[in-house]
């Protein structure tokens, strides 16, 4: 459902969750890397929120 929904956007909303579709892999990958050199808190929370991200990206869900 969300793959049709994302067309009834504006096309600027429809690019910039395109744009952060792209980049929340990397991101992800980046924040993986400073979690396990650097483990804290807020680390750990943000590498949580990025995967969920991430996950709901890969299974269409936004």
């Amino acid at each position: 459902m969300a793959r049709y929904y994302r067309y009834r956007l504006p096309p600027w909303a429809r690019n910039c969750i395109t744009v952060i579709e792209k980049v929340t892999l990397p991101i992800l990958i980046f924040q993986l890397i400073r979690t396990l050199l650097f483990p804290t808190s807020l680390d750990v929370f943000l590498l949580g929120a990025f995967t969920g991200l991430f996950i709901a990206f890969y299974l269409e869900w936004i």
